[in-house]
């Protein structure tokens, strides 16, 4: 009796499908880790030009081709920036208004939108669509009413007057309400309340403690603005010891002529906190960034 022949079969190794779509994967992934590579260059050569601009001169801004080697400028440019404005308490002083208002949006601006989403009272939807409504204001249209205010209080050349119309913005009460609405659930809510535990109670200890990421994420987005903000500062503020860094910045500019290399200095030591900052908290931030995407 003859043996049986061998049969052969096709298997997606022997026919070479798996490899091949095995190598259409690496493909893939190495398109989008270079498109995701050309993405961080395109976003981080501007800070490193602005780099290379502060370690040399004005004139490496209008150099063609563009110089991507840093200069042995720095220090001294630097020296040249504490020299003209007080830098260090420009940094203090933005530090501090900075913090306040990022804390105060993470704290005050999640108490309004757990009112907004958990309390029922007479007008909530009506004052809600109000809240959302200022958002579409130019922030330009209350400068003029609000430098008023700041006049009535005597808050002018002071640091109240940056923090105080800050620590709740519209956004931030929509961002906290929005998130409330698909975090917290009402029948635990509704069993705390049973057991005894007031509005403020509830707040505190069990809907804000749920809601952290989110309001790290807002208290994070103040802390930038504030730090970034140039316009109302240059208004209100008069006195050099109350500036924040982006008026100091604006003091290193001659009136007739813009030394480029020592306000690139400035910038670049202004840019300095926010690297650090995000190097620490960054990835908390995308975590609270994607925890609130996937609610609801």
């Amino acid at each position: 009796m003859n043996p049986a022949s061998p049969t052969s079969t096709s298997s997606p190794t022997s026919t070479g499908r798996a490899p091949r779509r095995q190598r259409g994967a690496h493909r893939i992934s190495f398109g989008v880790y270079a498109l995701l590579g050309a993405m961080v260059f395109v976003s981080l050569f501007p800070l490193y030009w602005m780099f290379v601009v502060a370690t040399t001169d004005s004139a490496t801004a209008y150099s063609l081709p563009p110089r991507v080697v840093p200069g042995g400028n720095f220090f001294y440019l630097a020296d040249l920036v504490f020299e003209i404005v007080p830098f260090v308490q420009a940094l203090v002083n933005s530090v501090v208004v900075s913090t306040s208002i990022g804390v105060g949006q993470a704290v005050l601006c999640a108490l309004a939108g757990f009112a907004f989403s958990k309390l029922h009272f007479r007008g909530r939807n009506t004052l809600f669509l109000v809240v959302v409504l200022t958002m579409t204001v130019p922030a330009q249209l209350s400068i003029i009413p609000q430098y008023l205010i700041m006049s009535k209080l005597n808050w002018v050349d002071t640091l109240q007057a940056l923090i105080v119309p800050g620590l709740v913005s519209a956004f931030g009460i929509f961002w906290m309400r929005q998130h409330m609405v698909g975090t917290l659930d009402d029948e635990l809510l509704h069993a705390a309340r049973v057991d005894g535990a007031t509005t403020w109670q509830i707040f505190w200890r069990i809907a804000f403690p749920l809601v952290r990421p989110a309001a790290l994420v807002l208290g994070l987005f103040g802390f930038v603005y504030s730090w970034n903000d140039f316009l109302w500062p240059f208004i209100v503020l008069k006195s050099p010891e109350n500036y924040t860094v982006q008026i100091a910045i604006k003091a290193l500019q001659n009136s007739r002529d813009i030394d480029l290399g020592l306000a690139m200095s400035g910038s670049f030591l202004a840019t300095l906190p926010l690297l650090v900052l995000f190097v620490f908290v960054g990835r908390r931030l995308v975590q609270g960034i994607m925890e609130g995407a996937f609610k609801g």
